[in-house]
């Protein structure tokens, strides 16, 4: 992972710890994927996906999480939940870091 990509994962997770969310894993991989941020909020089993940009002039952040991706996202969920049993409910979330012109961070629930 490159710099860029902590520096966005790591303000998510404090966003979202500052919301409530307990984490559960993080940079979670299998043969899959991989899943940038695994959290709990409720009765969720929330599998989050960061994606920074400096800002969204040219686009938002969460556009860049195609069809092909989000089908690996849910790939290695299942992996996930086939090795990890739970009774929480899945939920896919994206969390958009903008860094230009002042920080600011925008959370898609259950995004796809």
């Amino acid at each position: 992972m490159n710099r860029k990509g902590e520096k966005g994962e790591r303000i998510a997770l404090e966003y979202l710890t500052a919301k409530g969310y307990g984490l559960v894993a993080k940079n979670y991989s299998n043969r899959f994927g991989e899943i940038d941020i695994i959290m709990r909020q409720g009765e969720y089993l929330v599998f989050v996906e960061v994606k920074q940009r400096r800002d969204k002039r040219f686009a938002r952040a969460a556009e860049f999480v195609t069809p092909k991706k989000q089908a690996k996202l849910r790939a290695a969920a299942l992996g996930y939940l086939s090795a990890n049993a739970t009774e929480l409910y899945p939920r896919f979330d994206i969390v958009e870091v903008y860094t230009e012109p002042r920080l600011q961070i925008e959370h898609l629930q259950n995004a796809f």
